[in-house]
């Protein structure tokens, strides 16, 4: 058992369908992980007692063959912005400490269907912003103490790049899978806006939010993706597009496979290495068969800026009523957000939404002569906390340089280790697909990472 703990999502299944290792046994040795790795903060509530049941009776469907997927009888835990019915959803927000959920959430209630063991509700930015508050701390990257988690799904991040869970939900507004997931050296899928329900999460800003796993390859990402994604009839804004079996694309060859990259776009600004390391993932993915392209991407450099307008002016309705009852319940970077949307002029407002919708537009267009597009999945390796206390404009850009543009167009991107820097920390790389282009973007994570060994490396510390 000193290992299982990084075993895949996929393989951990596959083990206890075949009754090799039971679910409690996993489970039990999952939990004791979390107490002793407890320093990392990576939980707000465990709900250990929730997940021995859970495994128990996992352990008693699978011995008279009634395997419900992948995910049965498999740990996992919860970004705590998703209901869990008799436990808070406190969103990381100081006054939701005791918000008790009165049902689950349709992607918590998906995840149970399927099996999935629950091992808790995991730490995040108050929010889902940008502060982490007290009473619930800062999770600390496991790769490096001194180094930013990320902010947001920090917690789903650190639990699975330390061990501690297999598959870690989270969300993303303006990039919260994928910074966590390359600050901590795992895989984030960030789907299709409205791929995934939202129905029973916690909002941010309702237009940008999407709702997708942490995991540590892309398979087990997929794997997740599958179960979750679909039409949800308390979601008026989930999608009817067909759900394609994602697991079902791992072997295929990518020839024919067209991937476009834009040098200027991926350069400008980016630490060298990050740039190696992706056009090394270039050479080995046409060596399994892709096409490189040359592109360019439509400008996204207002992009990342009016992400913040659409953000602050869309929170300013969640979170505006709280503080006009309360002006003090909220941190300091939630209050400026939502004065920030209230300030925001209507046509203000609407010039953003147009340069937004221009921007998915012709980003849409793009793969009309492609199928994916690679770039560094952020613009350098985790900063300092040091750093993050003396924000500046160019450390904002780096940040969300990669991420903004893809939350603004709702496309769907795959963020996946592919290499280690000079100092230490992982680098990670991503493919942007078109819109409800899953399933190719899950084919050709899976094609890398069958080449690859960057997504099977871990902290030293937990090794």
């Amino acid at each position: 058992m000193d290992e299982l703990h990084y075993a895949g999502l996929v393989e951990i299944g596959d083990l206890i369908a075949a009754r090799k290792v039971s679910s409690v046994e996993v489970t039990r040795h999952q939990l004791a992980r979390c107490d002793a790795l407890g320093h990392l903060n990576a939980f707000i509530t465990l709900t250990a007692d929730l997940a021995l049941a859970q495994a128990e009776t996992a352990d008693r469907e699978i011995a008279v063959s009634k395997r419900r997927s992948v995910l049965h009888g498999v740990p996992i835990a919860l970004k705590d912005l998703y209901d869990l019915g008799g436990t808070p959803t406190t969103a990381g927000m100081p006054h939701r400490r005791d918000a008790i959920a009165s049902s689950n959430a349709t992607v918590t209630q998906r995840l149970i269907d399927a099996g999935a063991v629950i091992l808790g509700k995991t730490c995040l930015t108050e929010g889902a912003y940008a502060e982490h508050r007290a009473p619930y701390g800062t999770p600390v990257n496991p790769w490096n103490a001194d180094r930013w988690c990320g902010a947001s799904s920090s917690g789903s991040a650190v639990g699975v790049a330390a061990g501690m869970f297999f598959a870690g939900l989270a969300t993303e507004t303006g990039g919260s899978i994928r910074i966590p997931s390359a600050m901590n050296g795992v895989t984030g899928f960030k789907p299709t806006w409205g791929r995934v329900s939202r129905a029973g999460i916690y909002e941010l800003a309702g237009s940008l939010d999407h709702a997708g796993p942490i995991a540590r390859s892309a398979a087990d990402a997929a794997a997740v993706l599958g179960i979750i994604a679909g039409r949800d009839p308390a979601d008026p804004t989930s999608s009817r597009q067909p759900v394609a079996d994602y697991l079902a694309e791992a072997g295929k060859s990518l020839h024919g496979v067209r991937i476009g990259i834009d040098m200027a776009f991926s350069e400008g600004g980016t630490d060298p290495e990050h740039v190696a390391a992706m056009l090394a993932a270039a050479d080995l993915l046409r060596e399994r068969g892709a096409e490189l392209i040359d592109i360019s991407m439509p400008d996204s450099s207002q992009i990342i800026w009016d992400w913040f307008d659409v953000c602050a002016a869309q929170n300013a309705l969640v979170n505006g009523p709280i503080i006009d009852a309360a002006p003090d319940a909220l941190g300091s970077s939630l209050t400026e957000l939502v004065a920030r949307g209230r300030a925001l002029k209507g046509a203000d407002y609407q010039m953003v939404i147009n340069r937004r919708d221009a921007f998915r537009g012709d980003l849409e267009a793009l793969f009309a002569d492609i199928d994916l597009v690679l770039s560094p999945a952020m613009a350098f390796t985790p900063p300092t906390h040091a750093m993050m206390e003396n924000f500046t404009d160019d450390l904002i850009s780096g940040i969300h340089r990669f991420t903004c543009p893809f939350t603004m167009s709702g496309h769907p991107v795959l963020s996946m280790p592919g290499g280690i820097h000079s100092d230490g920390m992982p680098i990670n790389l991503q493919l942007i697909g078109p819109m409800f282009g899953e399933a190719i973007l899950a084919r050709a994570g899976m094609a890398f990472q069958s080449a690859t060994q960057w997504h099977r490396r871990h902290p030293q510390l937990f090794s």
